[in-house]
Parts: C-alpha cells; structure tokens; sequence
C-alpha cells in the first residue's frame, strides 16, 4: 500500500509517482507510472488514469494513498507586470510571477501610456500583477496606473504588491471597478530588499484557480485538499528544500520546447559586496527558445553552426537511434550552456569619477555545491552530467559553479514529486534528499 501519491499533468506526459514513509523518516519512492497527457481528448483525467494503471501494474494494489497534483497541462498564466522601475519593483514582481510559473507577457515601468493599455488588451492575460514604491514611499505614479488599469474593465484578478500605504485606496478603486483584487506584501519594501514569497504563494492560490479549467481537471478538486501547484513551482520548491538540506543548488530541467533553471543560492562573500541589486534566494528562469525538440531549430541558429542544420533530419521526440541520440545530446550541450549562462550572473567594468570599477549584476552561482539534472531530455540520455560538468567553469564572465561542484541526475524526476509532497511533509522531503544523496556515494 503506498503513503503518498503524486500526480503530475505535463504539457504532453503524465506521471504518477507512488512513495511509501521511511520508518526513520523521509520517503521510498517505490512506483512510478506514465501516459500521454490527454489534453487533446478533451479530458486530461484519461491520461491520470493511463498513468496510474501503469504505476499499478508495477505495484500492485496502491491502497488509498494520500494524494499530491502538480501541473502544466493548461500552460502557464499570462501575466502582465507594471511597476516604478526597471530595476526595483517591476523586476522584483518579475522575479516572483516566474517563481511560480506565470508567463510574463509584458513588463512596463512608470506611467502607463495609451499603447501600453492598448497592448494589455490584446495580450488578455489571465492576471495583472501591480507593484511600485518601498514602504510609505511614491504613491501618485502607483494610483494613476491602477485607475488606467481598472478602466479597462478586464474579468481577472489584480494582484497588488506595492506599498502598503495604497492597499484600501487600490482595494476599493479595483472593487468599483468590478475586477477582483488580491493584496500580497509589498515586494520591494525597502532599497535592496526583496520580499518575493508572499506574491508566489498567491500567485500559486490563482493558478490552481486557473488550472481547473485545462479539459476534465475540474475532478481532481476532489482527490486533493492541497489544491493543484503549478509544475515549475513544485520543482523550485523541491529546490529549495534540497539546498535547505544539503547546500546551494541548481537544477536543470530540458525540455523539447523549453529549458527551465532553478538555482536557490545567495552568493559568495566575495561577489555579493560588488552586487547592485539584490538578487532572489530561490531563482528561476524560463528559456522559451531552448528546446531540444520544437524549438531545435532556434538551438541551431543560436548555436551558427550548419553543420548540425542538416542534423535536425534525424530530429526525433524519442531518439532511439545513435544518430537521434547523438542530436538530441548535443542539442542538450547547447541548451545546458546558454540557459546556464543567460541564469547566471556576471562581472561588469564600470568607470566612476574615481576610476575603473567592477560590479556584479546578476545572479552569482560560485557558491553552488549541487549541480542537478531532471526532467526529461537530461536524464534520459548518456552523458547527462558530463554535459552539467561543462558549464562548471567558476568565475570568470559569468558567475558559474565551481569545477568541484558535485553533479546529480534525477533520474527518476524527483524534483516535481517531491515539491509538491513538501506543501505537507517538508522534513521528509527534505530527509529524502539526504537519504538519495547518501545513496549516489555510496553507488559511486
């Protein structure tokens, strides 16, 4: 019988994980089941079902296990952003819509214009997420863009997150507007401080509000009390409990259309004093044009190389032959190298009245310990970690992990799983990180 069931509803596969509780605590993750995602039959609970009775004919009878979902299967929440600044509230909010896997559409900063709205409305994203001003601080620019906003009468919720001093004046405009309002702490209360978790969580509470309307994802209301995580959520909550237990980390997942970069982190001493803006402790960044299948031709032409343009006739979604294999791997090389460099912080020459200076902007990686590779593509195909061991350079351009950073395949595509149980059991997810750590030495 299990404990815990995951399921996760992907864009194209569907997985259920079975895990059974550790007498000494953590989780054995004993079953796994797979099946295509659904969608296009109109009821994503087809492919749940294929999946389970693939993960029940490795098992057995599974019991009544507690059940977990996390999912993709209705993409990702459109989102457009609108703040003060570039560099503060706008990319602040930024930072915490990709955190839990909303798809930004647009970002604006300062006042919105007439063509911003006008670009508002054709995107018709599914939230609009408003921030601006540490605590107590600028409030007219703030007010002007919510009533511009509310003007447009769209049916989605507004998720505020600026200064507090504005939260009745914006709640009450929103309302006599007839959109719903959500109020999360302000995500930049001060100058260089971050406070990104409050918006996630509510931006999670929306997504699972969304999700139910992907095709025949209404049922599964009834199968969890714990709602439904958007996938990249629960990776980068998997993430953090890692890097909780056992050190800085990130983690690679590849994709056919994207690649997605979790790193959770604060730096090295050594950099972090040249930072000028703050950084997230949890990161993550979603590469739209890194795919090792429906976007391999963009790799291609990122990558100038026509030699392997005449490759892609052996693109294949499951590669089986060495030919598709070997494509599929080095599609794989291309994809590690620029998400990890487009992730990763980098070292800057500036000139000051008193001369030449460097500065870091970006997210410094040196002290990452834990180099991971889960998902599909990467842990599917040899030489998965020999490829992570590549972007392992250390300091230099880019701020990358150092060549002793320990590599991981997840073969088993734990992260989501394990995301996902941790809105209930973090310390055992956290002490099954350990206990898989523990098991990769003690094999290798």
């Amino acid at each position: 019988m299990l404990d815990c069931l995951t399921l996760e509803v992907g864009s194209t596969i569907t997985k259920a994980n079975g895990f059974c509780r550790r007498p000494g605590g953590g989780f054995l993750h004993v079953a796994q089941g797979f099946a295509p995602t659904s969608i296009a039959a109109g009821d994503v609970g087809i492919g749940v079902d294929g999946a389970l009775a693939d993960l029940k004919a490795k098992y057995g009878d599974i019991g009544s296990p507690e059940t977990f979902v996390n999912s993709s299967a209705a993409g990702g929440l459109r989102m457009t952003v609108h703040g003060l600044t570039l560099s503060m509230t706008a990319r602040a909010a930024h930072e915490a819509s990709l955190g839990a896997g909303a798809i930004v559409k647009k970002v604006t900063a300062g006042p919105l214009d007439s063509w911003d709205l006008e670009e508002i409305q054709e995107i018709s994203p599914n939230m609009i997420l408003l921030a601006g001003g540490v605590e107590f601080g600028e409030k007219t620019t703030v007010m002007a863009n919510a009533e511009k906003l509310a003007s447009l009468g769209l049916s989605i919720p507004v998720l505020y997150a600026g200064n507090s001093a504005l939260r009745k004046p914006i709640q009450r405009l929103f309302q006599q507007a007839g959109m719903e309002v959500l109020l999360a702490d302000n995500v930049f209360p001060d100058v260089d401080v971050l406070n990104v978790e409050p918006l996630r969580r509510l931006i999670h509470d929306v997504f699972s509000r969304h999700i139910i309307h992907a095709p025949g994802m209404a049922r599964f209301g009834g199968l969890t009390k714990w709602g439904i995580l958007p996938t990249p959520g629960a990776v980068l909550k998997g993430a953090e409990l890692f890097a909780e237990a056992l050190g800085d980390v990130i983690v690679f997942d590849v994709g056919g259309a994207t690649t997605d970069v979790h790193s959770v982190t604060e730096g090295s001493r050594e950099f972090t004093a040249l930072q000028t803006d703050p950084e997230p402790r949890a990161k993550r960044t979603v590469e739209g044009d890194l795919g090792v299948y429906v976007n391999a031709h963009q790799v291609v032409k990122l990558a100038q190389d026509p030699a392997w343009e005449a490759r892609l006739l052996d693109l294949q979604a499951m590669p089986r032959t060495e030919s598709e294999k070997e494509l599929t791997r080095w599609l794989c090389a291309r994809a590690v190298e620029t998400g990890a460099r487009r992730h990763a912080g980098s070292l800057v020459d500036i000139f000051t009245p008193s001369g030449k200076k460097q500065i870091v902007k970006g997210k410094d990686l040196t002290s990452v310990k834990w180099v991971v590779a889960t998902g599909g593509a990467l842990t599917r195909i040899e030489g998965g970690d020999v490829l992570l061991k590549t972007i392992c350079t250390g300091p230099g351009k880019h701020l990358l992990p150092r060549p002793d950073a320990t590599i991981l395949v997840d073969q088993d595509y734990r992260f989501s799983a394990l995301g996902t149980l941790a809105q209930a059991y973090p310390d055992d997810v956290r002490e099954t990180f350990r206990l898989w750590v523990e098991g990769s030495n003690e094999k290798s």
